[in-house]
């Protein structure tokens, strides 16, 4: 079908719900069991035919490690509430006490059913010669080979450690896998329990030499087990099982802390001993063994999960195999955007010649360096100020920054120290940008700074132009090869002067009066999201067309919720794209049945966040009103967060997210779920599968309009029109 009539199809039959309802907490999901719901849904890509098999392993991967960081920070949350003897309940009524309870029930159930995935791919593996071996499967050269590898690789980093009143059991990290012991002293039978932790910085699985063509590996505690004479002489094995600790490790940061770096280094060492909130031990495990463990890491019945085949998943990405581009997705080389090719390369050429608007991955992340690069290097540029999220470990970002502050240049880079697991990392690299002579700013204790912003400040003739990058993603080279998000490149002379007054309110507090073309959280931007949502009401009331397209990662927030539903009630026609949690029901009778809601899972993660309003118009429209953000619509986004919410003027950039992203996005049918009323989803239906419209698909194979070059866009679609 066309997009047209994918836009014009009907809305789901509503279904009833009572009318208190209706304004009760029951017009809402669970956000905890809604996120579970998003990690069903990839899992099922890691059982899904269509994918490529080394791609399905690693969905299966993405969903175990999904599944370990959910625990140690969501569930660890609620844990610690119950624990407290809190019932105050959420938005949609249920207790920390009855979350846990129903969360425990379906992660239970997903646990099942990545191991059941995991049997499935490694019969396939092993048809296309991927073989997992076990000990018992090894010939003699393998024994041979594998005796060198244990002594050179392996052996010099264990600690085999023994539990006696002279052994207290030993301290197992976050994310700790052990593998745990009954021996017998061969002389008299006499009983021993050890541990043998195994170490994170060696490889899960060894690979062997090649036989008959085929990649054979085997899994690092098989090697262990084989060796255990070496490790406990004189002993041998009674009995064992292998197990795996998840620990609370969310941060608490002292309020008034004096020295916000040391506070974060002293708080990273506190997370390493959160509290065990997940125990995952072999199936099997010998009674006396688990009781010990247990006893030891002060779990509960209900904390701990016998796990049948192979734990600690997430390593599972390991055998996701370069050497086997056939059972991996297509390669694909991102576009340099035509209009900077136009320009030579010169990014700062490109973007004078009118704003441009690039979507990564499918055009080259490299851009956004370039023009950190070019800046750092560019004899009239005098300033540079970025925000610093998350990015990678030796950040050409960070590189640029350095490098521009070590030419004399003005560089101010506000470092997010509690970004989630990357704390450790941003306080490396503020270290380094500090030695280069940048001036290095934290933000703010009680909000994190999740605006992705860059300016650039450059003389031209007699006066300054202000370049400013707006992203919808954070300055990540690694994550931006496979996270679909947004960059705004401008100089525009409004949107240069609100980054700037954002960057004052981040480094010296002083709250931006009169911001032109972007709100931002935590001040003014649920303010006007609610408002533009209203309005759209207002225009359904009047009789005019009324139209929201959305696309974000979560939807939580109650109060943009219940705007939303509002503006359903009037008339308002909604189609929401929600990769994540969705806390808003759709599709219920007299509450949302204008309502709408997909999930798009595929080769690529939906990033990007937007939102497009009729204004009256309809959709699509040269008079809509369009945003990017780097904000979702949650309450920590809203409310407890900087974020950026930019209205795009060029309309050029305004005809390639309406008419392209976003219709697109509205119109796939290969890797989309519908949410219906009751919280489950479904893929649509349609017809063969090579005949399925898929987003990613179409943005790898036509270029965006506004990166288009001398070339012209003629020949770029406009999906909302046509899909042909």
């Amino acid at each position: 079908m066309t997009v047209a009539d994918f836009l014009q199809s009907p809305y789901a039959e509503p279904v009833a719900l009572a009318e208190e309802d209706c304004g009760g907490p029951r017009r809402l999901f669970n956000r905890e069991l809604s996120w579970l719901a998003f990690n069903w849904r990839v899992l099922e890509e890691a059982g899904n035919p269509k994918v490529p098999l080394l791609e399905r392993l690693r969905f299966l991967s993405i969903s175990a490690t999904n599944l370990d960081e959910f625990y140690t920070v969501r569930v660890a949350g609620l844990r610690e509430l119950a624990n407290a003897g809190n019932t105050t309940p959420a938005d949609d009524g249920l207790t920390p006490a009855e979350q846990l309870v129903l969360i425990n029930e379906d992660a239970r159930r997903l646990m099942e059913a990545q191991a059941d995935t995991w049997g499935k791919l490694r019969k396939l593996m092993e048809k296309e010669g991927i073989v997992i071996l076990g000990r018992e499967k090894l010939g003699k050269a393998d024994r041979e080979f594998l005796e060198r590898e244990f002594l050179d690789r392996v052996f010099p980093v264990l600690s085999p450690l023994a539990i006696d009143p002279a052994h207290p059991f030993p301290f197992i990290p976050n994310t700790g896998f052990v593998l745990a012991l009954q021996l017998e002293r061969i002389s008299d039978g006499r009983p021993l329990q050890a541990l043998l932790p195994i170490p994170g910085q060696i490889n899960r699985f060894i690979t062997l030499p090649g036989s008959n063509g085929k990649q054979r590996f085997l899994p690092l505690e098989e090697l262990l087990r084989i060796h255990l004479s070496s490790l406990f002489p004189g002993y041998r094995e009674a009995g064992s099982c292998t197990f795996r600790v998840l620990r609370d490790s969310d941060i608490e940061v002292e309020e008034e802390a004096e020295d916000l770096v040391r506070e974060f280094e002293v708080a990273l060492k506190r997370r390493r001993r959160g509290e065990v909130v997940r125990l995952n031990i072999s199936e099997g495990a010998p009674d006396a063994l688990r009781n010990v463990i247990m006893h030891e890491l002060h779990v509960k019945p209900d904390e701990v999960v016998q796990i049948p085949g192979m734990i600690g998943m997430p390593d599972l990405s390991e055998l996701v195999l370069d050497t086997r581009p056939d059972l991996l997705w297509p390669s694909f080389t991102p576009r340099v955007p035509e209009r900077v090719q136009d320009h030579e390369g010169n990014m700062f050429s490109a973007i004078r010649q009118k704003d441009m608007l690039l979507h990564h991955p499918y055009e080259t992340f490299d851009m956004v360096v370039r023009f950190l690069t070019q800046a750092a290097n560019d004899p009239n540029v005098l300033a540079i100020k970025q925000t610093l999220y998350r990015t990678s470990r030796d950040s050409p970002i960070v590189a640029a920054l350095c490098e521009a502050a070590e030419n004399g240049k003005s560089v101010t880079a506000l470092v997010e120290l509690k970004a989630r697991f990357d704390e450790a990392a941003n306080i490396r690299q503020s270290r380094r940008l500090e030695r280069s002579g940048a001036h290095v700013v934290y933000g703010f204790m009680n909000y994190k700074t999740h605006a992705k912003i860059s300016t650039v400040v450059r003389r031209e003739g007699d006066k300054l132009v202000t370049y400013t990058h707006y992203g919808t993603g954070n300055y990540h080279p690694i994550t931006a090869r496979v996270y679909t998000d947004l960059s705004l490149f401008t100089c525009d002379p409004a949107l240069g002067r609100d980054a700037t007054k954002v960057f004052n309110y981040l480094s010296g507090y002083a709250q931006p009066e009169r911001l032109e073309n972007i709100s931002i959280s935590p001040l003014t931007l649920k303010k006007t999201l609610i408002e533009m949502i209203h309005r759209e009401a207002a225009h359904a009331e009047a009789g005019r067309p009324a139209e929201i397209w959305a696309k974000m990662n979560a939807l939580v927030e109650p109060e943009v919720i219940d705007a939303l539903y509002d503006a359903s009630r009037k008339g308002v026609k909604i189609s929401l794209v929600v990769r994540g949690i969705c806390c808003l029901r759709p599709g219920i009778k007299g509450l949302s049945e204008n309502i709408r809601v997909k999930s798009v899972v595929g080769r690529f993660l939906e990033h990007s966040r937007i939102v497009c309003f009729s204004d009256g118009c309809g959709l699509p429209s040269k008079n809509a009103r369009v945003y990017i953000s780097s904000a979702d619509w949650m309450d920590r986004n809203l409310n407890r967060r900087v974020e950026t919410l930019v209205e795009c003027m060029n309309p050029t950039v305004k005809a390639q997210i309406v008419s392209q992203i976003m219709a697109a996005n509205l119109a796939d049918e290969a890797q989309s779920w519908i949410l219906s009323p009751d919280g489950s989803y479904h893929r649509p239906e349609g017809g063969p599968d090579d005949q399925l419209f898929s987003c990613h698909r179409f943005f790898m194979e036509y270029p965006s309009l506004s990166g288009r070059g001398s070339a012209g866009a003629a020949d770029v679609p406009k999906l909302a029109h046509s899909r042909d």
